[in-house]
């Protein structure tokens, strides 16, 4: 209750133009900053390099597409996670895998065009979505969140640009999913009492973040929710060498869990 209650006030900022609620508020950084700097470190030492370009045609008997029908229009908006950082080979990004079952449910052929980028706040949705209304979509999937809770940015900003971004894709007849803030507190490098703090913030984004898309038309699916369980359980396989964004096995789990809103819109 005070997590929905919490949410509604960040939502109810980010329409009116306010800070809304910061989760570190009146908190003494010193030990925090040292434990970030640390975990900063680790993850960086690890670095994954580039993520794979996925952009194409999935399914169909996508060599002969045009000739049998036309493709669905898919877009990928938001950071590294759904830009599928973290993974070598392009079927195994977040984008691919929702593109080949999207395809596989719709019975027709899927192109994906991902606009996302690594180390992007929810502020960066404004240029994305320019990119993306190029493409025409009929769908997109947004995932976004992680970076503006380790930049502190206010929740309400966040929000803000999040709900700005839906609104123009739902204008332009393109259906959209949110995945929102992953649970910032599975990541192994982050130690306590920055992860407590990782978690709530992150936590409380994606419940004002889900308000914010639901009414305006999206659909959301909680990343957090859903999948910190398994993360926590299974570190090694979950994360990728970095420790902080998913391996292979990290994106097929949220793909499963993002596919059925996806399929729904």
């Amino acid at each position: 209750m005070l997590r929905a209650l919490t949410a509604r006030r960040i939502a109810t900022a980010a329409a009116y133009g306010g800070g809304g609620l910061t989760a570190l508020g009146g908190l003494t950084f010193a030990l925090i900053v040292v434990e970030a700097k640390l975990a900063r470190r680790i993850i960086q030492a690890r670095p994954n390099g580039d993520p794979p370009v996925a952009d194409g045609l999935y399914g169909g008997g996508a060599a002969n597409a045009e000739a049998s029908a036309e493709p669905l229009s898919f877009v990928m908006l938001g950071d590294s996670t759904a830009a599928g950082l973290g993974v070598h080979e392009p079927d195994e990004t977040p984008g691919a895998l929702l593109a080949a079952g999207l395809s596989s449910i719709a019975g027709r052929p899927v192109r994906l065009t991902n606009v996302a980028l690594s180390g992007a706040r929810s502020e960066a949705l404004h240029g994305q979505v320019d990119k993306a209304l190029a493409a025409r979509p009929d769908i997109a999937v947004i995932m976004i969140g992680a970076n503006d809770v380790t930049a502190r940015v206010p929740a309400a900003e966040s929000v803000r640009h999040l709900a700005a971004a839906v609104e123009r894709l739902h204008a332009a007849n393109c259906k959209v999913v949110v995945g929102t803030c992953p649970d910032l507190g599975t990541v192994q490098p982050v130690m306590q009492p920055l992860r407590w703090i990782a978690r709530r913030a992150s936590r409380q984004l994606a419940a004002a973040q889900t308000i914010a898309v639901v009414e305006r038309g999206g659909r959301t699916v909680s990343l957090g929710d859903l999948l910190a369980r398994e993360f926590e359980a299974d570190p090694r396989e979950m994360f990728s060498a970095d420790r902080y964004h998913p391996s292979a096995r990290g994106y097929a789990a949220a793909a499963a869990a993002a596919l059925p809103p996806l399929a729904a819109a």
